[in-house]
């Protein structure tokens, strides 16, 4: 599997996704945006697009972060979806494939940030590429906006602080705007770098402190992101 990860900033890296690709052997490409790098200009050397997560949101201009091109990476999430490659996005990469799907982004009606329990509606429990999910599994969150639907979307799974966590828009298309990739070390550049002042958590019903966050264990919902991405390489490898 070729694989090529779209990185908006140093501090919201692949974690877990990474681990995994490296396991197995894939071979790996970059565009780490806040470097300079530039987007793939073909997906035809690509297997998977992963677009991660960052502060910026569908609608930043370039004006407001000149290395962040929204209508780009829509572009080229419609081009990889028309191509039939799989389409992953991470947070903001959810918000923009829902956007270049023809969704508006939305605020979350809560902000999330820390480990929470996500939950699989009757369609996340009838796909069969999150069902392993099981109906309750913590993930990590680090949001306050989500993405916006299309006619085709289904919604798969949601929390008690915002209701589009897991959506599927196509076949091979999927947007986490959880953050099943966190790791320990990943957890600890979002407190150093995410403009957020975990200081006021309690004033917020779904924001943990940074003890909170450094004490939390992320091995449970990074083996059943393993077992997803098994799941759609499989998929996606039986229709070539």
């Amino acid at each position: 599997m070729r694989i090529h990860f779209i990185i908006h900033e140093n501090f919201e890296l692949p974690g877990a996704y990474e681990i995994w690709a490296k396991d197995h052997g894939h071979q790996i490409a970059y565009s780490r945006l806040y470097a300079g790098d530039q987007l793939p200009q073909t997906v035809a050397e690509l297997d998977m697009l992963i677009v991660l997560g960052g502060p910026q949101s569908p609608l930043t201009s370039i004006a407001e972060c000149h290395y962040f091109n929204s209508q780009a990476e829509q572009d080229l999430i419609n081009v990889a979806k028309q191509a039939g490659k799989i389409v992953i996005g991470v947070c903001l990469g959810a918000q923009l494939i829902g956007q270049a799907l023809g969704g508006m982004v939305q605020h979350s009606p809560e902000t999330e940030i820390g480990t929470f329990p996500i939950y699989l509606n009757e369609n996340g429990l009838l796909d069969p590429l999150v069902c392993h999910f099981g109906t309750e599994l913590n993930v990590g969150h680090w949001h306050a906006d989500m993405p916006g639907l299309t006619p085709e979307a289904k919604v798969l799974a949601y929390s008690a602080g915002c209701p589009c966590q897991i959506i599927c828009y196509a076949p091979l298309v999927y947007a986490f705007q959880c953050h099943m990739e966190m790791t320990t070390a990943l957890a600890e550049l979002f407190i150093t770098h995410g403009n957020i002042n975990l200081e006021q958590a309690q004033e917020y019903a779904y924001v943990q402190t940074a003890a909170q966050i450094r004490s939390q264990n992320y091995e449970m919902m990074n083996k059943q992101l393993y077992v997803f991405l098994d799941k759609i390489s499989e998929k996606y490898l039986q229709q070539l």
